[in-house]
């Protein structure tokens, strides 16, 4: 990916490093009241998510570490900031998106089957499907929880508002779970732009709008943070189906092209499918076979770059972060803070996750 691929100026690259200090920061924010939250739980829960946070005494590599930084934390604490909130606020937020987030994930490697994340064998994988359920359920309730709990003017807004994510999100999953009995062809550009709308949208949305919120901040700069966070959301799906095909493992954290085996309808995919050409329709017609046989991936690979699967996806993507770009430009924030957007959606665009 070029440089201007996804952002297509230079002004983030002068504060490229800044969207590295947002994501850290927004670690440091929400880490200690994660700890708490799982801390909580029933002790066989709370070591499933442990070692599913990587807080377990085999922690992941520093390269795995590195991938799992707290994104949507730092949406959160640029969604406070935009309004002049305090960054409590941020942190329950961030920590309230996160524990949802973690539990997608561990929901996810069920449904989907797979058997590693970050490196080592997922929590399904090490402690039991039901042990993994269960976390993943005990997690939602103490996002929730955090939210209740926050002293803030907006927390009933917000908690409502918590609550409408997780059911689009739950929408989003449904819908991509259903795709994957669709034949490649029958699944359009838009069809998946809705589902990534809900799949990772949704949460994205919520972590850059939830800190306004709870600071009852006004409607339109509220509308606009999340209208940003779920365009980016859907950028960030597409950056990570591509990374899914291209990808490095060692900094992914799973086995490269496992969704091309398994069925998965992402976007290289479906665009690729979608071009009138004999490699356009091989693509469509060799992973209409599922589960398509592994020594049928290289041939899938070979047609992907002759029709320009990941060019396209990524010229997609980039659309997406020019509309939450054009979403931040319609209200009026602090002139500090909208550089600091550029600078985290730089960042995200060239993310290794």
């Amino acid at each position: 990916m070029t440089d201007t691929s996804l952002y297509g100026t230079g002004r983030a690259r002068a504060a490229g490093a800044d969207g590295e200090e947002l994501l850290r920061r927004g670690t440091a924010l929400v880490d200690p009241p994660l700890r708490a939250a799982v801390d909580r739980l029933h002790p066989s829960t709370a070591a499933v998510c442990q070692y599913h946070l990587g807080w377990d005494a085999d922690a992941a590599p520093a390269p795995v570490r590195h991938a799992a930084k707290r994104v949507r934390a730092a949406l959160a604490l640029l969604s406070v900031r935009s309004v002049g909130a305090p960054e409590r606020l941020a942190a329950v937020a961030g920590t309230a998106v996160e524990l949802v987030h973690q539990l997608s994930l561990l929901h996810d490697d069920i449904m989907d089957g797979d058997t590693e994340r970050r490196g080592r064998p997922a929590a399904w994988a090490r402690f039991g499907t039901g042990a993994a359920v269960l976390a993943g359920d005990a997690l939602v309730v103490q996002a929730v929880a955090t939210v209740f709990r926050a002293q803030a003017p907006g927390a009933r807004a917000a908690m409502e508002d918590l609550i409408v994510t997780v059911e689009q999100m739950v929408e989003g999953q449904a819908e991509d779970l259903a795709l994957e009995r669709h034949a490649l062809r029958e699944v359009s550009a838009s069809r998946y732009a809705r589902m990534a709308r809900g799949k990772t949208g949704a949460l994205f949305g919520c972590a850059a709008a939830l800190g306004a919120v709870l600071a009852d901040a006004p409607p339109p700069v509220v509308r606009a943070l999340r209208k940003a966070g779920s365009d980016l959301g859907v950028a960030f799906q597409i950056l990570d189906d591509v990374l899914g095909l291209w990808g490095d493992s060692a900094l992914t954290g799973k086995p490269v092209g496992t969704d091309l085996v398994r069925g998965k309808k992402t976007l290289p995919l479906v665009l690729a499918a979608a071009v009138e050409s004999a490699e356009g329709r091989g693509v469509a017609e060799l992973l209409d076979s599922v589960p398509l046989p592994q020594d049928r991936v290289p041939e899938v690979m070979r047609r992907l770059e002759a029709v320009g699967g990941r060019e396209r996806a990524e010229a997609a993507a980039a659309r997406h972060v020019a509309s939450a770009l054009a979403a931040l430009d319609a209200v009026e924030l602090p002139g500090a803070v909208r550089q600091e957007w550029s600078s985290l959606v730089d960042c995200l665009s060239r993310r290794g996750h």
